[in-house]
């Protein structure tokens, strides 16, 4: 998504040069969150490929697809790929997040990421034969394969290691609402163990408890795809993210980044951000296109376009649709909107009586709403926000 947009957006904004897009995958490019949900079910048109509805050629956008890159020479302006060096004089870096193996588990047969095409390819004949399914993750990805499992009628069991689903993203007290929702769907949820090994057939978690495996998917997070990048000097991050600055140009001449594996300085919450989402890597190459053209115009001495959005993402997963935008962080004052037990709830997030962030189950309106007054940092009234039969837009003062 990130570089499609960003060569998209460099010729939308009037780049006048020439734009190539590299890719290491051999397919036309796609979108990624169909993966998880039409693509692994086979349904709808997205099923056998999601690609998306640009043509490249009118555009003037060359496409170089199953070219691996292996390097960076930022002093001499040269890319480094498996088939030659490529020369370039802007170059936006936007090679995404690769998932985290799990340990010992390379190789073995029956175990699975999904992250690309291929993989939900290789994944949709094993939840066609509706049998025995480990997913070792309760995040995000975990919960949206499990969902898709079910649908198929496998028997799925989840383990995560932490004692809730979605730990780290979530707050104890709005995650563990959530376990409830993997029993509905017929779902196991083992949480507070860890997997002591995976073999073909089976998966044997620490506690000695031996899971019968048709096949084993792994969610348990994704790292920026930077390892190319390793000797070009390239200031990286400590997740091995590219450092870039507020306008997504990166530590070297000429050189930005966008996307998963890039993080950015937010005024707005006044950190460093990285975030894994669709929405970004949408949003991010408007500001890189920006910059770009303003530099073509002007030299490179136009003011620049800074990028500072307010977080977004959406989970479907066991029948409810999840949003969530902003930024939260421990201290931040948590107020509920509604009954986590019900079908449809909201949780705020408050730091100094203004909304940061918003997670909403089933209440696309709450999310709308609050998006804005995140986006706008109106004070808000702290009481009206906790009450679900008010508009949250009545919440500002």
């Amino acid at each position: 998504m990130a570089g499609v947009q960003t060569a998209v957006q460099l010729r939308e904004q009037g780049w006048p040069g020439s734009v190539r897009l590299i890719g290491a995958e051999p397919h036309a490019p796609y979108d990624r969150p169909p993966l998880s949900k039409a693509v692994l079910l086979g349904k709808g048109e997205a099923a056998e490929h999601p690609v998306f509805d640009i043509d490249f050629a009118a555009l003037g956008i060359e496409l170089e697809l199953g070219r691996t890159v292996t390097g960076l020479r930022p002093g001499e302006h040269l890319l480094d790929t498996e088939a030659g060096p490529v020369r370039y004089d802007r170059l936006v870096i936007a090679t995404g997040a690769e998932p985290v193996a799990l340990p010992g588990s390379e190789g073995v047969p029956g175990v699975h990421l999904l992250r690309t095409l291929d993989d939900a390819a290789r994944l949709r004949p094993v939840l066609a034969a509706g049998g025995d399914v480990v997913v070792v993750g309760a995040g995000w990805i975990g919960a949206e394969f499990a969902t898709a499992a079910r649908e198929r009628g496998c028997r799925v069991t989840v383990v995560e290691a932490a004692p809730r689903p979605l730990p780290g993203a979530l707050p104890a007290e709005v995650s563990e609402p959530m376990r409830a929702w993997y029993e509905e769907a017929g779902a196991e949820l083992r949480t507070g163990v860890a997997v002591a090994s995976v073999e073909q057939g089976a998966v044997v978690l620490a506690d000695g408890t031996r899971l019968p495996a048709d096949a084993v998917v792994v969610g348990i997070g994704a790292r920026p795809a930077t390892g190319w990048l390793d000797g070009s000097g390239l200031e990286l991050g400590a997740h091995r993210e590219v450092l870039a600055d507020a306008g997504l140009r990166t530590s070297a001449e000429d050189v930005y980044a966008v996307g998963d594996c890039a993080s950015f300085p937010s005024a707005r919450y006044g950190e460093r951000l990285l975030i894994h989402h669709w929405d970004n890597a949408l949003q991010g190459p408007r500001t890189v296109a920006a910059n770009l053209v303003a530099e073509g115009h002007a030299g490179g001495v136009a003011e620049r376009v800074a990028y500072d959005p307010v977080p977004y993402f959406w989970s479907e997963q066991f029948g409810r649709f999840v949003q969530y935008a902003g930024h939260h962080r421990d201290g931040d004052v948590l107020v509920w909107r509604g009954d986590p037990a019900t079908a449809a709830w909201s949780v705020c997030w408050l730091r100094e009586e203004r909304l940061v962030a918003l997670l909403a189950v089933g209440r696309p309106r709450d999310l709308a709403q609050g998006r804005k007054l995140v986006q706008s940092a109106a004070p808000v009234d702290e009481a009206l926000v906790a009450d679900p039969s008010v508009a949250l837009k009545k919440a500002a003062r």
